[in-house]
């Protein structure tokens, strides 16, 4: 029987690499278990649930668009536990500043070689906005706050940052458009984005991780760290510290809720409401994390996802270089054919992810980590 944890403050948070692992699982292929199980059975109820890992096409919110923000949001919770205790021994503010900007820089550069890989193209056909690259904005400003704010001030970063890009939307807009609109074409954030990034657009007039609507991003971050404050800093018991974070979670996603009524909760934009709503969310499933495996030491069951959490960034960008799908049907095709149609797109994808898991379980064993 496992045996309750006695968590200290410094002590580290293991359940925070099973939710990065969690996290990662959706992204690596796990949601094609709902979409396989709704295209064989055809069912109402398998249909409903992979409509959840696909993305709204504007407005509204599905499961599938907390995978990024609860990315984010747990980078931040990670900044106590790393920045925080090299301020405690005294490193220099400016050093500590120069590792968080090319740590958020390299993400960047990566997310551009994610979606143009290591090819040549024409500056017009080159995409310059990523997933990585808005993780490294975001992580870098979001960490650069922290460096040079005590908490008080991170909390009124955070508020300025969520209510000023809600004014900057709510009395802007594209020319030709009404003051406020938040169409894909008409809102204000989409028409600087054409108007100042080189290259093209995810969408052409709109890219979901524009360089405008990083900026309430950057508070995603700053909602991470202020959870690290809490997990690392706070003298309360750890299941006290688990109640105040679901307490949290359930205030965030209740002010979202109260927000979508004026600024409608929407990944696209990054609205000020799906930053709350996304936070909330996000520290309801780390209390739920923490409770489980930090504070009570069940840890067992969370080690498939911990080695996918180890390794988050180098399973991501490896579908770029590594044909995941080949190196699948290769191992697995005699298994699916004795499986038969139309079962076996079901079994493939446990396939999919059992080859990939099994590079991560290597490299865990080898403890060869991809640190940026």
């Amino acid at each position: 029987m496992a045996q309750p944890a006695t968590a200290t403050p410094s002590q580290r948070l293991y359940s925070l690499d099973a939710l990065r692992g969690l996290d990662m699982f959706w992204i690596i292929g796990g949601e094609e278990f709902f979409h396989s199980l709704a295209k064989i059975t055809g069912s109402p109820f398998w249909g409903t649930l992979s409509e959840q890992f696909d993305h709204p096409k504007w407005n509204g919110f599905h499961f599938y668009d907390l995978i990024f923000p609860l990315f984010l949001f747990i980078a931040g919770v990670a900044t106590p536990y790393s920045v925080g205790r090299e301020l405690e021994k005294g490193v220099d503010r400016q050093k500590l500043l120069w590792r968080v900007v090319r740590r958020g820089l390299t993400l960047v550069i990566l997310g551009i070689i994610y979606n143009n890989r290591l090819e040549i193209h024409p500056l017009s056909e080159v995409r310059f906005c990523s997933v990585l690259g808005r993780i490294g904005l975001a992580y870098m400003f979001a960490n650069i706050i922290y460096i040079y704010t005590k908490q008080k001030g991170q909390i009124i970063w955070l508020a300025g940052l969520l209510i000023g890009y809600w004014l900057l939307l709510a009395f802007n807009a594209a020319p030709g458009f009404p003051r406020g609109d938040l169409s894909m074409e008409g809102n204000f954030a989409s028409y600087i984005d054409r108007s100042i990034l080189p290259g093209h657009l995810y969408l052409v007039i709109h890219d979901p991780e524009g360089l405008v609507s990083t900026i309430p991003a950057i508070g995603t971050g700053l909602m991470g760290i202020l959870t690290g404050n809490l997990l690392r800093n706070s003298v309360l018991q750890p299941s006290v510290r688990a109640m105040r974070m679901a307490l949290a979670g359930v205030i965030s996603l209740g002010l979202a809720l109260i927000w979508n009524l004026v600024f409608p909760i929407n990944k696209n934009l990054w609205t000020s409401s799906f930053v709350l709503l996304a936070g909330g969310l996000s520290l309801l499933f780390l209390a739920l994390f923490y409770y489980i495996i930090d504070v009570l030491g069940h840890r067992k069951w969370a080690f498939f996802f911990t080695v996918i959490g180890m390794n988050s960034i180098l399973i991501y960008m490896s579908s770029r270089f590594i044909n995941w799908k080949y190196a699948t049907d290769g191992f697995f095709k005699w298994l699916l054919q004795l499986v038969g149609e139309p079962w076996n797109a079901f079994v493939w994808v446990f396939c999919f992810l059992a080859v990939k898991w099994a590079l991560l379980y290597f490299l865990y064993k080898k403890k060869v980590f991809l640190k940026v």
